[in-house]
């Protein structure tokens, strides 16, 4: 096989897998993807001079950095555990039907609803209780039929939902990760090229911004690469068979 010259300008598709090798997640919308190997040695040195070496073991990570990405990326971090249930705060503007009640939303949860005058959320609180889907206020001239007022409260939903926990107890699994691309020879022929990591551990920390001016959202995921139970740690394979 001869040898050619090769370059690349093309982000990788990600395969995540767990150890093994059941898919997880496919991932083609990265902006970038980063490998870095690092392989130091140390030194015996005579005089000063270093004159025998010792190599550390391999060590190293990859990174993915977009701006599209499936809301399941963010829950590799969580042990790529995805619940199906949820509870957020919510406000709502409710008319009265009712001199005295209001109706508020079917899904708030009990001993989580406070009802205020249109235009003074969060202000002085109207005295009340709340049960089967109805807010009964202590004084019933506080609330007239007709008038609107501002419903805080906090929302449940069984369906329909993706929610992923981020705690102590839910930790990152260790994943299989092959990260493809292509690359150009001076032919301006493409060659398949895989880059396969045997066991990528992803770290907890990240960041998310977003902003109303400037570039979109971005998230970085970075992953540690560790050694598998076989001591395989990666591996660069090219396709040239499969040369377009």
């Amino acid at each position: 096989m001869p040898n050619i010259n090769k370059a690349n300008r093309q982000v990788c598709d990600v395969d995540i897998r767990s150890l093994d090798r059941k898919p997880v997640l496919f991932f083609e919308t990265a902006n970038t993807t980063t490998q870095a190997l690092t392989g130091e040695s140390v030194y015996a040195t005579a005089k000063g001079v270093k004159r025998i070496a010792f190599a550390n073991p391999i060590e190293g990570t990859i990174t993915i950095e977009a701006q599209v990405y499936p809301f399941e990326l963010y829950s590799l971090i969580s042990g790529g555990v995805i619940e199906t249930d949820a509870a957020y705060p919510e406000k709502a503007v409710v008319k009265a039907d009712a001199d005295g009640s209001l109706k508020v939303p079917a899904n708030a949860m009990a001993g989580s609803v406070f009802v205020y005058k249109n235009g003074e959320f969060a202000g002085t609180e109207i005295a009340g209780t709340f049960a089967d889907g109805t807010f009964t206020a202590a004084v019933e001239g506080d609330i007239k039929t007709g008038e609107e007022y501002e419903v805080g409260y906090v929302a449940t939903k069984a369906s329909g939902v993706k929610r992923i926990a981020i705690n102590n107890s839910k930790l990152p699994k260790a994943y299989y990760i092959t990260m493809d691309t292509v690359e150009k020879d001076e032919n301006e022929v493409l060659t398949p090229y895989k880059m396969i990591f045997y066991k990528a551990q992803p770290q907890r920390n990240f960041s998310l911004s977003q902003s109303s001016a400037g570039d979109p959202a971005s998230i970085t995921m970075t992953f540690d690469l560790l050694e598998d139970k076989d001591g395989n740690f990666a591996e660069i394979v090219e396709i040239s068979d499969e040369a377009e």
